[in-house]
């Protein structure tokens, strides 16, 4: 693959002897002022018993001192802007030669614009029928579920497995001791090692059974390692779910819902779905226009980039688990494979912030500072904070940056919505 089909780049530099030469000279006299050598009193000791003695030592205060000097200089001549740190390799350090080494880091991609003024997308109508109003209720219903004890029988799929294990390492790697574990089976997310191993297994019963880590799995104790893993099945629980009647109706809204019966559950909710119809078919719409703004370009993206944005979309994961009541710590989820799921979404997350990047610049948008008020207005009154205070923290932070980047992100969507024609087809017209 050409240098130019991928964001990274490489640059082979040197630095003339006579540089280096002048470094470590000032670099010894400086050592040779503090440095304490037997038989010399502090700061007398010659410098050539310095720079022999300490060789290696003035050697890395040379590269620290020049090489990034140098790699800022000819960033600059070369008008490249790295999006991470670049990585210095290939060092090739003699004395009386110059300095030789490699930085490789990546950049933004360069394209160029295509076509993203009066698209054309179509979207399914938003219907609001019995089927939404039962959707809504069964997610009420999921959020509001109990994990119980299973009684009389052996774990199956879909069960919680609650263990305790102790992990031997077969080779290299520290023991593994956790109690009160919970283990989803027979899922996805679960390694497949657990799911064999505990499907048909009863409380009280000890499964022993070895499992092996990928290179790259998350927690380096365990990455690449082999363990054989003796599990005590504490006990197994399955979810259960709230039964659909008017208690649950009136739990389900909290005591400002005004909701005393399930029918009256039905039509808030019906209510509800109807306030935000527009809102979801404009979101909605949003989304294709996106979609359909990416597809009409093809260019590389930084790797860091994507790797960034995969960690997001991680981490909503177990934002999602945390609020449904799972502790993601005790989840034995193949967090791995989880992760790398997601690699196709993240490119694509990337390629459209870079649109809107260049978009926003070319239709002149950008965030104002009342934009910005107006958002941490918001967030004071969603917090209970004073506005002063979350501008102050959000500064502190360095992440009002990064709200003036959204805000404009938003913007240049809110501008393509406005200048796309956009067709709403309801399921009988398809």
């Amino acid at each position: 693959m050409t240098e130019a089909a991928t964001c990274k780049r490489e640059l082979e530099l040197e630095i003339p002897a006579e540089n280096v030469q002048k470094s470590t000279e000032k670099i010894a006299r400086d050592l040779a002022r503090v440095a304490r050598v037997p038989g010399f009193r502090p700061g007398k000791a010659p410098v050539t018993l310095i720079r022999r003695r300490f060789a290696e030592d003035i050697q890395g205060e040379v590269l620290q001192s020049l090489v990034p000097e140098y790699l800022e200089k000819a960033l600059d001549e070369k008008k490249l802007v790295p999006v991470t740190r670049p990585e210095v390799d290939k060092v090739e350090f003699k004395e009386g030669e110059p300095l030789k080494f490699r930085a490789v880091f990546e950049v933004l991609p360069e394209f160029q614009l295509g076509e993203y003024k009066n698209l054309e997308v179509h979207v399914d109508a938003v219907e609001i029928g019995d089927a939404q109003v039962d959707k809504t209720i069964e997610e009420l219903r999921e959020r509001a579920a109990t994990f119980v004890p299973a009684e009389g029988r052996a774990a199956k799929d879909g069960d919680y497995v609650l263990m305790k294990l102790t992990g031997t390492p077969v080779g290299v790697g520290d023991p593994v001791q956790a109690d009160n574990i919970l283990c989803h089976i027979g899922v996805e997310e679960t390694l497949e090692s657990f799911t064999e191993n505990l499907r048909g297994a009863s409380s009280g019963e000890t499964k022993r059974f070895r499992a092996v880590y990928p290179q790259d799995y998350p927690d380096p104790k365990l990455a690449g390692k082999t363990y054989d893993y003796s599990v005590e099945v504490q006990g197994i629980k399955e979810k259960k779910l709230p039964e659909l009647n008017d208690e649950f109706a009136k739990d389900s809204m909290g005591e400002a819902g005004g909701v005393a019966t399930l029918a009256e559950l039905r039509k808030k909710i019906r209510e509800n779905l109807d306030a935000a119809k527009d809102q979801q078919q404009s979101a909605q719409a949003r989304e294709k226009i996106l979609e359909t703004v990416v597809k009409g370009h093809d260019f590389p993206v930084p790797e860091a980039l994507v790797e960034q944005q995969m960690d997001i979309r991680l981490e909503r994961v177990v934002r999602s688990l945390a609020a449904q009541g799972v502790d993601p710590r005790a989840v034995n989820v193949d967090w791995v494979s989880l992760r790398r799921g997601q690699r196709e979404r993240a490119v694509n997350d990337v390629k459209a912030e870079l649109l809107l990047d260049r978009i926003a610049t070319a239709e002149s948008i950008d965030a104002t500072e009342e934009d910005v008020e107006k958002e941490i207005a918001a967030l004071a009154e969603r917090s209970g904070e004073s506005a002063t205070a979350i501008r102050a923290r959000l500064t502190k932070q360095g992440a009002l940056d990064r709200m003036k980047s959204k805000l404009r992100s938003d913007k240049a969507i809110d501008w393509l919505y406005r200048n796309s024609r956009i067709e709403t087809t309801t399921k009988g017209e398809k």
